[in-house]
């Protein structure tokens, strides 16, 4: 038998999970949230979550999925929850307002009536705004309308996207507007506040399926497969509109760290080689003992930056971030030119101005009829042809060339020998390519063709992104 504690166990598999989401964890702040949590009363499980939120937690955007992997490893139930401590839960028909669950999912009760009164109980409590009733009828949901019998043994048998689907919660907006009009609130209040109370219920939804699955299956499992990572290693090519939002805020805090940074480092370069002749010369005062040592200046040195960007469509949102945070960054570059591609080559330079609002420039490019394609298919070949024909003074000795895309040309003519040419013209050339590596070369894609030419690096969330661009400015 193990001589080590359940609870230390426990502790140790959720901090790896943070670990593993995104989160860095360091040991002292392990050490540090054993120690809070060695003050604070373990009989409150809200106290025990804000005091892991305190030690481990260090940005508001990562405490989402902080909330997510606690209610995994430290659940607020288990089981059917109130449901498995009734003597008559097994006979499939407690009523929803005596248990907060029904963890049999009865299939007798799983009827047109049934749910008709589980949505009018819903419909009430959401536009009662009742957190703790919410909190039951988010379990009692998922166990009697999430239910997926028969998938076999070992297999997971909730699932939240089927409970939302028989209930549809969002059908009762209508009702929740209603008796928020009722209470004097506007139009536009009672909608942004009904959706608001519908999206936390559905979210409540998600964990509860995620807990039974937890239950069946083991937290660590739900936690590599079913669990969305933090929004800093969310990938570009999965991400939601709602996703999309927030990695636009994360931009610029994003941008703001990496520049000091950047700044940091750059200060502890300052001092260039060492001097050896000034050096000994200092040392004849102290006995030929080199005291102190001198070092030539060093030269200041930044470097142009020219991004060559695949803005298609199956690769817009990566190009929007990249730009993004390029151009947040544009104070490390002694220079930063910028060209968007899909079959044709536009600069889009001139649209961020000093004090501009990049997200706005971004959205007016998105929506610019002039950066379309001509031929309406992403032809790499071309466009690297027609940016050698039209900016043949783009890339120079000083210059690093950036390269974004998935290199899916729909095998049309790569133009490799002009790619060459200018890798071989620039300073530095990098390629950023979103897709994942096992991906690269298959079907459409020159990942291996250009690859050979430039290096090419994979570039999938925010996480890399910024990895990246403090390896170019250095």
């Amino acid at each position: 038998m193990s001589t080590r504690s359940g609870l230390v166990d426990r502790h140790i598999a959720f901090v790896e999970a943070l670990r593993g989401a995104g989160l860095s964890v360091s040991l002292a702040e392990d050490l540090d949230a054993i120690a809070v949590l060695g003050a604070l009363d373990w009989t409150d499980r809200d106290v025990v979550r804000e005091g892991y939120a305190a030690s481990l937690v260090k940005r508001q955007a990562q405490r989402p999925t902080f909330e997510a992997l606690f209610d995994l490893y430290f659940p607020r139930m288990v089981g059917g929850g109130a449901a498995s401590l009734d003597p008559d839960a097994g006979s499939g028909e407690e009523s929803g307002e005596e248990s907060g669950d029904d963890a049999t999912a009865s299939p007798v009760r799983d009827n047109a009536a049934a749910l008709s009164a589980f949505r009018e109980q819903l419909a009430e409590a959401l536009a009662a705004d009742d957190r703790q009733r919410l909190q039951q009828l988010a379990a009692e949901m998922v166990g009697r309308f999430g239910a997926m019998p028969g998938r076999g043994p070992g297999l997971s048998s909730w699932s939240a996207y089927t409970a939302l689907q028989r209930v549809a919660p969002s059908e009762l907006v209508a009702q929740i507007v209603a008796g928020l009009l009722a209470e004097g609130l506007t139009q536009e209040e009672a909608e942004r506040g009904a959706g608001r109370r519908v999206g936390a219920f559905t979210a409540q939804v998600e964990a509860d399926a995620r807990r039974r699955i937890a239950e069946e299956k083991g937290a660590d499992h739900v936690a590599n497969v079913a669990l969305r990572p933090s929004i800093e290693r969310l990938d570009f090519m999965a991400a939601r509109r709602s996703d999309l939002e927030e990695m636009r805020r994360e931009i610029y805090p994003l941008a703001r760290r990496l520049a000091t940074r950047l700044t940091q480092e750059q200060h502890a370069r300052r001092r260039g080689p060492l001097d050896f002749r000034r050096t000994v010369r200092a040392s004849m005062s102290t006995g030929g003992v080199p005291i102190a040592t001198h070092h030539r200046p060093k030269r200041p040195h930044r470097t142009e930056l020219v991004v060559l960007c695949d803005v298609s469509g199956s690769v817009a949102n990566f190009a929007q971030f990249t730009l993004l945070l390029v151009f947040a960054l544009r104070d490390q570059f002694q220079k930063v030119r910028a060209f968007t591609f899909i079959d044709q080559v536009h600069e889009v330079t001139p649209y961020f101005k000093p004090g501009a609002d990049v997200v706005d420039v971004m959205s007016d490019l998105a929506a610019s009829t002039t950066h379309a394609a001509l031929w309406g298919r992403t032809n790499y070949g071309r466009a690297l042809g027609r940016f050698a024909e039209e900016h043949p003074d783009a890339v120079g000795p000083k210059t690093s060339l950036l390269v974004l895309g998935d290199a899916r040309s729909n095998y049309s003519d790569l133009n490799e020998a002009v790619l060459r040419e200018l890798a071989g013209t620039a300073r530095h050339a990098w390629w950023l390519n979103p897709e994942h590596r096992r991906h690269w070369g298959t079907g459409d894609s020159a990942a291996a063709a250009y690859g050979d030419i430039v290096p090419m690096v994979e570039c999938r969330n925010l996480t890399q992104l910024a990895e990246f661009v403090h390896d170019l400015t250095t």
